[in-house]
């Protein structure tokens, strides 16, 4: 039997074709039209459906160059099932390069929208009811956000077994067993049976070469988990992956110039001092000092801190020593490894 084509924004694709489909939004206050690009590639064998999405938020980067290089992939002419990629969610944030759309309202709180709402609540609504309602899946890249870098992690609902496996798949080292706050797209997504991983990687603003073949990698191995692609030639190696027990952020005790001693990735002990705050004028210096055992996933870039600001974020493993093993053999991995094509 022939497979059925997929009809997206009132155009239809074929099976083993592909198309780009415009979505409409709302203008911007120039009123020269504005649209949100979808790839779509419909397999010719029948496969799940997935989406990968970036720049939810518009300052972060890595996701989109992520799905540029996703695109340019000759193994997706094999592809089972449906992939929708879409490298630019927010695309009036990301114009302004802003992680927030004009009115200041943050995109990942108002999944899944409505129409005649708030500019992201028509956002959100055009790429849920288009694009997510159609998937079984989903994988959605973020970064760090406001000056903060993250360590490649994954962010997902732990308990249900088919995130689990997309998360195992990927290849990540880290996890942190999270359902989605209100309004988030995993959260809606999970309210409409669509299983949704978060990959988080870099910072905003910039692009991050690490982060970037980390995520590439991770899709094409969930890709071929679900039996949407054929599994590669060589078998990847990976390394076990560590779920979070807990997380906190470690926030400073006075103001002024930060300057780290521990790094991304690395495991500290409860009181283990983590960086100085140093007096810009020559006074008293501060020590920053973890307030846990655990492995910083997350830190600010900026030198410049407030008192209560967030400077690192540190999560909690059953072995943390383990999960610092992890991170660096899977940062070797990835840098070593010869990408597929």
């Amino acid at each position: 039997m022939t497979r059925a084509s997929v009809t997206i924004g009132g155009q239809k694709v074929a099976p083993g074709s592909r198309a780009t489909v415009l979505l409409p939004v709302p203008d911007t206050f120039l009123r020269q039209g504005s649209a949100m690009p979808v790839h779509v590639f419909h397999g010719r064998r029948e496969g799940p459906a997935l989406f990968v999405c970036a720049a939810i938020h518009g300052d972060e980067l890595n996701g989109v160059e992520i799905i540029r290089r996703l695109l340019r992939l000759k193994r997706l002419n094999q592809l089972a099932g449906t992939l929708y990629a879409i490298p630019i969610v927010n695309i009036y944030g990301f114009m302004a390069n802003t992680r927030y759309l004009p009115d200041r309202r943050d995109l990942n709180r108002f999944f899944p929208g409505k129409e005649g709402g708030s500019l992201a609540s028509e956002l959100a609504s055009v790429f849920f009811e288009n694009v997510v309602r159609k998937c079984g899946y989903g994988i959605d890249l973020h970064t760090g956000s406001n000056h903060r870098r993250n360590l490649p992690h994954i962010r997902g609902d732990m308990e249900d077994p088919a995130v689990l496996s997309m998360a195992e798949a990927f290849g990540a080292p880290l996890a942190l067993d999270l359902s989605g706050m209100e309004g988030s797209l995993r959260a809606a997504a999970k309210d409409s049976g669509v299983r949704v991983l978060l990959f988080e990687a870099g910072e905003p603003l910039r692009f991050d070469e690490f982060s970037i073949r980390a995520g590439l990698r991770g899709i094409t191995s969930v890709l071929e988990s679900l039996g949407m692609l054929p599994a590669g030639k060589r078998k990847r190696r990976q390394v076990p992956l560590q779920i979070a027990t807990d997380r906190a952020w470690c926030r400073a005790p006075a103001s002024g110039l930060f300057r780290a001693v521990a790094k991304l990735g690395q495991h500290v002990g409860q009181g283990e001092v983590l960086g100085t705050i140093h007096d810009p004028f020559g006074g008293r210096s501060t020590d920053l000092v973890a307030p846990r055992d655990g492995v910083i996933i997350g830190d600010q870039s900026l030198a410049s801190v407030y008192k209560g600001d967030a400077v690192m974020h540190i999560a909690r493993f059953d072995a943390p020593r383990q999960a610092q093993a992890s991170v660096d053999e899977y940062s070797e991995m990835v840098m070593d490894a010869r990408m597929a094509r």
